[in-house]
């Protein structure tokens, strides 16, 4: 696509937002090339997904204020709406998507993170919704995950002060899981993915559903109707069987076990 890469390796696949000289910055373009390639990916084969930006400075520096200095209120929703549709897409992707922040990740960008299954940054990585000091609130979902992320009193605080913080006190709050020198971010997101596309990929499906779809409901005896439906569903599934016999076999006799290889299921 025009402004969005797309790659795969053994069963990950490797998303690279790629408009540097704007700082990958969202736009209309953008928005439809990136929901192109997503819906494209084939789910079959690729079992845990990366997205990240082209360059080293920045992952996606939020969305492209040139094309929304001119938009009139419905058009401002319109775009806010293309964006919210594209991230619940990814939000509910039926794999695993990482996100690997290599700079910049305000407003749009930080929004793109956080529809994303969890988040590693850089050491240079810089997280931010500068919205407020723009004269408009976050519109792609902004005001919502960051507040189920990291509690609605630190999002507050980010929201209405438009400041920016760095990748350590991101992950001291909860909103990143690791951080890594720029050379070694994605390699690491690598390795992360193909671990996560090494299990039985029923399982990692239905986990994610689960999590997510219970995080919806009201009570936790609702969430848990969710999972116990799913967990249910793994049941005579080749992951299943050969996970299960595999570790029987290694009770039995450590000398026994083999490495399960998962086929597509």
């Amino acid at each position: 696509m025009g402004f969005v890469d797309y790659e795969v390796e053994g069963a990950v696949g490797l998303v690279t937002i790629n408009r540097p000289k704007a700082l990958n910055a969202l736009n209309s373009a953008v928005l439809d090339d990136l929901k192109a390639v997503i819906e494209g990916v084939d789910t079959k084969t690729v079992r845990c997904l990366i997205i990240t930006g082209a360059g080293d400075k920045s992952f996606v520096a939020g969305a492209d204020i040139g094309e929304m200095s001119t938009l009139t209120k419905a058009e401002g929703e319109a775009f806010g709406k293309k964006g919210n549709d594209l991230f619940l897409e990814i939000e509910s992707f039926p794999i695993p998507v990482i996100a690997a922040v290599n700079g910049f990740a305000l407003g749009g960008g930080n929004e793109l993170a956080m529809s994303c299954d969890f988040r590693l940054a850089s050491e240079n990585a810089v997280f931010g919704q500068p919205e407020a000091g723009l004269g408009i609130t976050p519109g792609f979902g902004g005001t919502q995950r960051l507040a189920r992320l990291i509690g609605p009193g630190m999002a507050k605080q980010i929201i209405y002060t438009a400041r920016n913080i760095k990748a350590d006190e991101a992950k001291r709050i909860g909103l990143v899981n690791e951080v890594y020198p720029q050379a070694e971010l994605i390699p690491a997101a690598k390795k992360l993915a193909s671990i996560i596309a090494g299990n039985a990929p029923i399982a990692v499906r239905n986990c994610k559903k689960a999590i997510n779809e219970g995080l919806a409901k009201n009570t936790t005896a609702e969430a848990v109707q969710v999972e116990e439906k799913l967990f249910g569903d793994c049941f005579e599934s080749y992951g299943q069987k050969e996970g299960m016999a595999n570790f029987l076999r290694k009770k039995d006799d450590p000398k026994k076990v083999k490495h399960v290889a998962f086929i597509d299921e």
